[in-house]
């Protein structure tokens, strides 16, 4: 079986886990790739397709990418600013594999937090005003926090998932 890791990657994390996942894929028959809007459907058995997240899902790409592939195994990786939040992870999860169509088989979703462009700090720090304190306040933290993902442990994390996925295959 062929594995195929494709990836989209805005920042450097998504890429980072691409790499992190193509190293624990077992054996030689694999390969790795940045999405780049591939037609050919047929480059692997088992696809393992990472995407960045923006407003809780993927971008328009990659959706369409994951409803043209047949008779698949497909599993999802990804990043996002926020941390920590399981609850998230999944509405995130559920947003995306609804793009597979029937017919592939599911194999899992891996996601971790990944920084984020100073851009979006400084839009939390416009939004704020004495009625969302609070809020922004939590939303800044996580940024700082995010400043330092995807690192090790996200990646050992990654690799857990490539080994149980090919411990059930």
């Amino acid at each position: 079986m062929k594995t195929q890791v494709l990836y989209m990657s805005r920042t450097g994390n998504t890429e980072k886990i691409a790499q992190a996942i193509f190293s624990a894929i077992p054996g030689k028959n694999k390969d790795i790739a940045r999405f780049a809007g591939q037609t050919d459907y047929d480059m692997g058995d088992i696809y393992f397709i990472g995407f960045w997240t923006d407003r809780g899902s993927a971008s328009v790409e990659v959706l369409d990418y994951l409803g043209s592939l047949q008779g698949k195994k497909i599993a999802l990786f990804g990043t996002c600013g926020m941390g920590e939040s399981i609850e998230y992870y999944r509405k995130i999860e559920e947003r995306i594999k609804v793009f597979i169509e029937d017919g592939n088989q599911y194999l899992g979703c891996f996601l971790c937090q990944g920084k984020m462009p100073m851009q979006v700090r400084e839009k939390y720090l416009k939004m704020r005003h004495p009625g969302n304190e609070g809020q922004i306040q939590k939303m800044l933290q996580n940024f700082d926090k995010a400043l330092l993902h995807p690192d090790w442990k996200d990646m050992e994390n990654a690799q857990r998932f490539v080994h149980r996925i090919y411990s059930r295959l």
